[in-house]
């Protein structure tokens, strides 16, 4: 879509370059367009190369469509060095490029929430998973508020609070010691460097002269202060949002981000988005009377030439296997009226917790479906578990791996060890495995804390070796055994999920058996 297809504030907001600016876009009102767009203008007809633009969005999957729908409007070569990205990858390519500021090396780990939770579960001494989720939120909640251990100590005004702000404090000290981050370290630790560090700050406000950020509404504490110390007094940067639409307040989203905008920003300025390109005016004015009732920043009503459309229908059931059942009957006398076809119909629900009911009600009439989204098989926990044993294998400079295979199961190698070693590869910018060969980890080591973490490297190197000759299926099957993976797993879990994971993982070994 060209320029003169636009319509006039889908235009103001593509062309204005004056100061900070926020787009309060509505629903379905274009406002990736309108990005794509700008980015196109910024380096076309404004004359900023593209390496000194980031466009800044919540999901990876809106990165890639994003950074497709731009390289349709350039030409080649005028996208080179576009940052289109997630605010934790943004985060990460800081933090890569300015480690050594840190104290860490540059290839340091990043941690998924099963490997935090492990060493979480090691410092409160639980394996309540009820309780080792709490502390993780609690330590999440405190990170994306920017409030470090000892705050959070000092803050604490009851026993969970207090236990939870011990062991951040302890959480922390071990990241470091294995150098490595979590999730919400991109973000806080690219925060605490800018603030902190006048050349680092000035390095990537001239690297980046204009930001773009997508679902303003849903930036927390810590990405809002990002955007802050990038953009600096100049304010060269468009925010797109809308406070109806904000859905993260669960995970530190906070809408007042668009009110601190004009606080902070006092040149900023407003263009409103309320065409709506995807409903009918029915559906609108139902959305309209509905969000009428939200507390409100900013007013706004949306509007579409799309016509009146369809009648809304609201049906009332008595649970939700009834609606399950009547979603069921409803689409199957549809599609026979009008000799459609299962594809032509979706189902949308709220929480993926629903779905098991529709699924349900789906089978009991012989409905075909596939569910978008979900869980990946690859992301579950044990697949991930035995993968990362793969993963050790086949590089043992892996370091994430080389934390999760050592303690899943756990190999007699203990929290304390664990530290003593990261803190070794630290100053030796080696990693985690290098440093378990070294003569000089020997003598920080007693013989208690020596003789596992020598065996364990001993198994490791054992099974690398024969992998380069054996049979992958085998192998993999004789190594799992090895490990004592079935038996910790039941050991760990209830008999149910216990047998389910390990169906999983038997599934993943005859699968890698038939590749290789």
């Amino acid at each position: 879509m060209s320029l003169h297809q636009l319509n006039p504030p889908q235009m103001a907001a593509i062309r204005y370059l004056d100061g900070p600016l926020l787009v309060l876009a509505g629903a379905g009102s274009g406002k990736t367009r309108v990005i794509t767009q700008k980015i196109a203008y910024l380096i076309q007809q404004a004359d900023i190369p593209a390496r000194h633009i980031a466009a800044i969005t919540f999901t990876n999957k809106a990165a890639r469509e994003m950074l497709e729908r731009v390289g349709k409007l350039l030409k080649p070569g005028e996208g080179r060095g576009l940052t289109v990205s997630t605010f934790h990858s943004l985060g990460m390519q800081l933090l890569r490029q300015e480690a050594r500021e840190l104290g860490y090396k540059p290839q340091f780990s990043i941690l998924d929430a099963a490997d935090a939770g492990k060493i979480v579960s090691d410092i409160v001494a639980s394996t309540d998973k009820q309780e080792i989720r709490r502390v993780q939120n609690a330590i999440s909640r405190w990170k994306n508020a920017l409030i470090g251990p000892q705050t959070a100590l000092a803050q604490a005004d009851n026993e969970q609070d207090l236990t939870a702000a011990r062991a951040y404090l302890s959480y922390q000290d071990t990241l470091f010691a294995y150098q490595a981050m979590d999730f919400d370290d991109l973000i806080r630790l690219p925060v605490e460097l800018l603030r902190d560090k006048p050349a680092v700050l000035e390095r990537w406000q001239n690297k980046l002269r204009y930001l773009l950020i997508d679902e303003y509404q849903d930036t927390n504490t810590c990405q809002y202060q990002l955007v802050k110390l990038l953009t600096g007094e100049r304010g060269m940067f468009t925010a797109v949002g809308d406070d109806d639409q904000s859905i993260y307040a669960w995970r530190g989203a906070n809408m007042e981000n668009l009110a601190l905008l004009q606080k902070d920003f006092p040149r900023l300025k407003l263009i409103k988005l309320e065409q709506n390109y995807r409903s009918t005016l029915r559906i609108l004015r139902a959305a309209n009377s509905v969000i009428a009732n939200n507390p409100k920043l900013f007013e706004k009503q949306l509007w579409s030439e799309l016509g009146h459309g369809d009648l809304l229908t609201v049906v009332q059931c008595k649970d939700e296997e009834s609606e399950a059942e009547t979603v069921a009957a409803r689409l199957l006398a549809h599609k026979f009226e009008h000799r459609t076809l299962f594809s032509d119909y979706a189902v949308l629900y709220r929480g993926n917790h629903q779905a098991r009911i529709i699924e349900q009600a789906f089978r009991n009439q012989k409905i075909p479906y596939l569910i978008s989204g979900g869980q990946s098989f690859f992301d579950k926990t044990e697949i991930k578990d035995i993968l990362s044993w793969l993963r050790l294998l086949v590089n043992e400079d892996d370091d994430p791996a080389f934390i999760r295979a050592i303690t899943t199961p756990k190999r007699g190698v203990g929290a304390v060890t664990l530290e003593k070693l990261g803190a070794y590869a630290g100053e030796r910018k080696i990693s985690l495995f290098a440093a378990t060969q070294e003569e000089g980890l020997r003598h920080r080591l007693a013989e208690a804390q020596r003789a596992p973490l020598e065996a364990f490297a001993q198994f490791v190197l054992r099974y690398q070796q024969r992998a380069s000759r054996e049979p992958a299926g085998p192998l993999i099957v004789e190594l799992v055994a090895g490990i004592g993976y079935e038996a910790w797993l039941f050991d760990s879990e209830e008999p149910r999920p216990a047998e389910s994971k390990w169906k999983n993982v038997q599934e993943l070994m005859r699968w890698l058996g038939e590749k290789g």
